[in-house]
This record gives C-alpha cells, sequence and structure tokens, in this order.
C-alpha cells in the first residue's frame, strides 16, 4: 500500500530553519506531483508547496514565498521543503501529500495519498 512518512519536524526559535523529508513507498513516484500542507489547531488545512514531477517547476503559497524551498529526488522517492526564516505563524502541523498526475497541484481536494503529519513549533 502507499505511504508517505514524514519526519525532521520539531521546535525551533523564529529565525531559525528545519528540513523536512517525505518518504513516498508503494507508488511510482515519478508518477506524482508532490505537496506540503499544514494545519494549525483550529485552522484548515492550507497549500504550502508543491512540485512537478521531474521538480523542474514549483508553486508557493504567498506566506512562504521566498522562505522555504521545495525539492524532490525521484531516486529516493523523497520530497523535501527547507523551511528558513521561520515565524510563529509557522507552527502548525505539516503533511506532505501526493496527487497523480505530472504537473503541480495546490488544492487539498487534489491529492490522494497523505501523510502522518509532522509537527513543527517555532517559539517567538
Amino acid at each position: 500500500q502507499v505511504q508517505l512518512v514524514e519526519s525532521g519536524g520539531g521546535l525551533v526559535q523564529a529565525g531559525g530553519s528545519l528540513r523536512l523529508s517525505c518518504a513516498a513507498s508503494g507508488l511510482t513516484f515519478s508518477n506524482y506531483a508532490m505537496g506540503w500542507f499544514r494545519q494549525a489547531p483550529g485552522k484548515e488545512r492550507e497549500f504550502v508547496a508543491c512540485i512537478e514531477w521531474s521538480g523542474g517547476d514549483a508553486v508557493y503559497a504567498d506566506s512562504v514565498k521566498g522562505r522555504f524551498t521545495i525539492s524532490r529526488d525521484n531516486a529516493k522517492n523523497t520530497v523535501y521543503v527547507q523551511m528558513s526564516s521561520l515565524k510563529a505563524e509557522d507552527t502548525a502541523v505539516y503533511y506532505c501529500a501526493a496527487s497523480y498526475g505530472l504537473g503541480y497541484a495546490n488544492t487539498v481536494g487534489q491529492y490522494r495519498y497523505w501523510g502522518q503529519g509532522t509537527q513543527v513549533t517555532v517559539s517567538s
């Protein structure tokens, strides 16, 4: 079965950096656009970033543009998000997700498979 396993979350001070990883198994990774979403307590899950199948194009939410970088390694079936200049408002559970198809996808409904999430807490 398909599994997406996130790692790399934790507690970091404002202004710091973290890199999240998501290892995928049970699917042909290069057939999927990959995305990162986040959900803060009491809020809806929101789009963070996505990357198309080859890694050549990516889209970001305005709230993270210039601070986060998404990338993927198709040989390792892994997608990453490098998060820099973190702010308290970045605190959330971060989820990776897989959307079948070659192009990017930026809505929750476009993603078929989801990881279990990893907590990121930014202290101010």
